[in-house]
């Protein structure tokens, strides 16, 4: 989670309706309709199946009702309306409250292909589908209740585990890698990276080894962690995970597989 941001949130009014400019819907349009096509043959089945029940609008950007009403009938979930920036103790709140944390502003057209904070479109598109499957949603569920109780120290542990399913997980199918983290699902540019890099490391999911692994939110993955169906997500769940990271503290991280980011001139 960046420390500052430029993009200030859209306010919803009375009725929970969010008044978007031609512009933004027209981003929306632009950036739906692109991704749709870079997913083809590369999201997993769920994810999919996901996308076809919550029958997003491809000509403006959805109300958060529409998606929360699907999402109550489907996992008891629901979008939240949040600003752009939110803090720790807010986000793991809303989570264990089976509320998805929604910035409710898009992205400008000079960071049109890549954005450091989650902006709309990433936390719909990229994540709301995976939010029907009752394994996806149990496995975010538990997580946001964790992270709830944990302290800053053990938080630091566990953002890794969000960060190396629910962001960037991928799906180990007899057809082939699939996609079902919503940070890969959103960007064509890491949708491609993930399953075709001839760089990049992928690995079997293991809990211990996730917690220990750095990682870097503004380059292409190094590694990611595959798991051989969404429902193993239960059993993940079912982990005590925080006695893992307890045991992830005592062992220490693994050399991370990337350069330390360049400080920038102030």
């Amino acid at each position: 989670m960046s420390k500052s941001s430029k993009y200030v949130s859209r306010q919803s009014d009375n009725n929970g309706v969010i008044a978007w400019s031609d512009e933004e819907n027209q981003i929306w349009h632009e950036l739906i309709t692109r991704q749709l096509g870079v997913i083809k043959g590369k999201a997993c089945d769920e994810y999919m199946a996901g996308l076809d029940k919550l029958q997003l609008p491809t000509d403006r950007i959805p109300q958060l009702e529409e998606v929360s009403k699907v999402l109550r009938a489907t996992t008891g979930w629901e979008c939240a309306e949040v600003p752009a920036l939110i803090s720790f103790d807010k986000f793991f709140e809303l989570l264990a409250n089976k509320r998805f944390p929604v910035a409710t502003f898009i992205r400008s057209r000079e960071e049109f292909d890549y954005l450091q904070e989650p902006d709309i479109f990433h936390e719909i598109f990229g994540h709301c589908a995976m939010l029907t499957n009752p394994a996806f949603a149990e496995f975010t569920h538990i997580y946001g209740k964790l992270g709830l109780a944990a302290s800053k120290q053990d938080r630091v542990y566990l953002a890794r585990l969000y960060w190396f399913t629910i962001e960037f997980g991928l799906l180990s199918t007899p057809d082939g890698l699939r996609i079902y983290g919503g940070g890969i699902l959103s960007s064509p540019g890491e949708t491609k990276y993930a399953l075709e890099s001839t760089v990049a490391e992928r690995k079997p999911f293991d809990a211990l080894d996730v917690l220990r692994t750095p990682y870097r939110i503004d380059i292409m993955q190094p590694i990611y962690f595959m798991i051989e169906r969404i429902d193993q997500l239960f059993d993940i769940a079912q982990l005590d995970l925080m006695a893992l990271v307890e045991q992830a503290k005592a062992l220490g991280l693994h050399a991370p597989k990337f350069p330390p980011k360049e400080k920038q001139a102030s």
